[in-house]
């Protein structure tokens, strides 16, 4: 798409970007009375909460990077505000503690001084169509982050496509469908494919290796552990976070390393906006190819008429 480079065009997709984030940011102050700027970086993640989605593994690269900015204060580290929103069912114990995770985390980063608007997690409640319709055109970065092998499908990752945000993703579900339209330069691949997790479970997968040898993720485990999140109930997470070191069913901790690399990536290239807008183009020209007209003229062409 030789448009994608236009300066001018960058410019306005970024302009409406900034508007929708502005919308955004005022309903956050609304609803929860946090400021966030808009001129950060909006990080968003909303999807059922469920293990297999990750949602545990984003707050992971939270509070990795929350470490990392109090450990070195006068860095020059790109703003960011984390955003989460989904619902939990209501007997699926692990998610409802993901979601009280989120908020405790949320509560100690957004309230230290030494972190000022460099870092914000937000997890807005009763996530529907109607704040969807805030949060997705607000959005900066999408997190597409299932264990390879587990997402079934996923058209979410479209929709913030659609609305010119870059995927952070896996080799999962139609972030391979997306990344085979627009090119995976224009996504932030990481983590195991299908292929390797089958693999590594099948030779023994010992979740405690990355613990031991990752002094980054080590840290962040041991805060879990020692409360440093609910210091009213120091053990509230040990069950959810020993899940992690004994079994580890969905490898967070096997692509936690790749994961912050990947995230790395998305700090320098933020960095420089017209490299950033001329993406977010890529990424919504590529999106004509999942419209409904075409996927409904492949099943008259390929399946209803093959079976008359």
């Amino acid at each position: 798409m030789p448009q994608a480079g236009d300066r001018r065009l960058g410019q306005a997709v970024m302009k409406a970007k900034r508007q929708n984030k502005q919308r955004l940011a005022a309903l956050i102050r609304r609803e929860l009375g946090l400021v966030v700027d808009p001129g950060s970086l909006f990080d968003v993640q909303v999807k059922r909460i469920h293990e297999y989605k990750r949602q545990l593994l984003n707050l992971l690269q939270v509070i990795a990077r929350y470490h990392a900015i109090v450990a070195r204060p006068d860095a020059d580290w790109q703003p960011r505000t984390v955003v989460m929103a989904g619902k939990a069912a209501s007997a699926y114990v692990a998610a409802k503690s993901i979601v009280r995770l989120a908020h405790d985390v949320g509560r100690v980063i957004n309230a230290d001084a030494r972190v000022g608007d460099r870092l914000k997690l937000v997890f807005l409640p009763n996530y529907s169509v109607s704040l969807a319709e805030a949060i997705i055109p607000a959005a900066d970065l999408s997190e597409q982050i299932s264990t390879a092998g587990t997402e079934a499908s996923g058209t979410g990752n479209m929709k913030f496509a659609l609305n010119g945000a870059l995927t952070i993703g896996t080799w999962d579900g139609a972030n391979i469908e997306m990344a085979q339209a627009m090119g995976v330069d224009n996504m932030f691949v990481f983590g195991l494919r299908a292929e390797a997790v089958a693999r590594v479970k099948e030779l023994g997968y010992d979740p405690r290796v990355h613990y031991e040898e990752n002094v980054q993720l080590r840290d962040v485990i041991d805060a879990l552990l020692r409360g440093d999140f609910s210091p009213d109930e120091p053990d509230r997470y040990r069950p959810l976070i020993e899940s992690l070191l004994y079994n580890d069913n969905y490898m967070l901790l096997a692509d936690f390393a790749s994961y912050m690399h990947a995230q790395d990536q998305v700090d320098r290239l933020y960095r420089d906006p017209a490299a950033w807008a001329e993406k977010a183009v890529r990424n919504i020209a590529a999106m004509g190819r999942f419209s409904s007209d075409r996927t409904i003229r492949e099943y008259v062409e390929q399946i209803w008429d093959g079976n008359r």
